[in-house]
């Protein structure tokens, strides 16, 4: 079991607390009725979401530095009005005591500089899955020195199997380095269970994680890498850090993310990563980004020196990394 320190109860009250949160608003916001262009209640998520866990975090360490997705600026304009009273009226369920001026200091906490000793939170991961009523994720890391020590991930839509479903229960994850990785329920947290990767080695019935979403990807050279090394097995489909939580409990084997044609200077951003990368390495697994580098948490708010990642159940991750040689999926500058 890991060592339950004060770092480790703090990520873990505040990523539940934020995740309920977030559950509770998509159960009250999110209806049927939602244009597909009215991305309000994301908004508002994301917002409590991050002011909840900034609020925590300056009672259990003032003195640490969040990095984090949202800024205030959006949420101060004039139309944000309706938003801003939703965003007050959710963080009061959880901060009685908030005032105006307390909402925006918790949520422009999140500007502080990576460097040193710093947290890093994506308030809520998996927008499209959060507007669909499917898996979304609140991930917060702790890093120092440009090592992530410590991440968890709160999955509302996850059971504490590891398993989508809609009406679940919610899983935390919890990962502290040299300590294994660990789940355990959301709404009613108790004994944590230790995750393990896959023991799979046959690279042809390796389940790939892949997203609803394609905007941030190369949807062809997916298909050429699974052609490629003929993988039978059907890919499983979910937005969010949840995949990492998939893989690090052995219920897949890879997971891409290549750079979009579209965006071919784009770097992901250290608060999409952290949590669920610690996740899989203390389950067993591998990550690294598409030329085998190891991901670099030291250089600010994105992974400028990594293109793309690549995530694996470890076994398999030599061979996928010269199968996306092969195919021309990984970066030459």
């Amino acid at each position: 079991m890991f060592e339950m320190t004060l770092e480790v109860q703090f990520a873990l009250e505040a990523t539940r607390q934020a995740a309920l949160l977030t559950a509770q608003i998509e159960k009250e916001l999110v209806h049927p009725a939602l244009t597909k262009e009215d991305r309000s209640p994301v908004t508002v998520a994301d917002y409590a979401s991050q002011a909840v866990v900034a609020a925590a975090l300056q009672r259990a360490f003032p003195h640490d530095r969040l990095v984090a997705e949202e800024e205030s600026g959006l949420l101060r304009q004039a139309q944000s009005q309706d938003a801003r009273q939703l965003v007050a009226q959710f963080v009061g369920r959880v901060e009685p005591s908030v005032q105006e001026n307390s909402l925006w200091e918790w949520i422009e906490r999140g500007n502080a500089p990576a460097e040193g000793r710093f947290w890093t939170l994506d308030p809520l991961d998996g927008t499209k899955g959060f507007l669909r009523g499917d898996q979304y994720a609140v991930a917060l890391a702790l890093v120092e020195q440009g090592s992530v020590q410590l991440g968890v991930l709160g999955c509302p839509k996850l059971d504490s199997r590891c398993q989508p479903q809609s009406e679940a229960q919610g899983a935390l994850l919890v990962a502290k380095r040299g300590e294994g990785a660990w789940i355990t329920s959301l709404h009613k947290p108790g004994a944590f269970r230790r995750l393990h990767v896959s023991a799979q080695t046959n690279i042809r019935q390796a389940r790939l994680l892949r997203s609803f979403e394609s905007s941030h990807t190369d949807v062809e050279r997916i298909d050429a890498f699974v052609a490629h090394l003929a993988i039978q097995a059907e890919p499983l489909r979910l937005d969010s850090q949840a995949k990492y939580a998939l893989l690090a409990d052995g219920h897949g084997e890879l997971l891409l993310r290549l750079l979009s044609p579209e965006k071919p200077h784009y770097r992901e951003k250290i608060w999409d990563q952290a949590a669920g990368s610690l996740i899989l390495e203390e389950a067993g697994g591998k990550i690294t980004d598409l030329n085998g580098k190891a991901l670099d948490f030291s250089r600010g708010r994105t992974l400028a020196e990594n293109h793309g990642v690549l995530a694996s159940n470890g076994v398999l991750h030599t061979q996928a990394l010269a199968a996306l040689k092969t195919v021309g999926a990984v970066p030459t500058d």
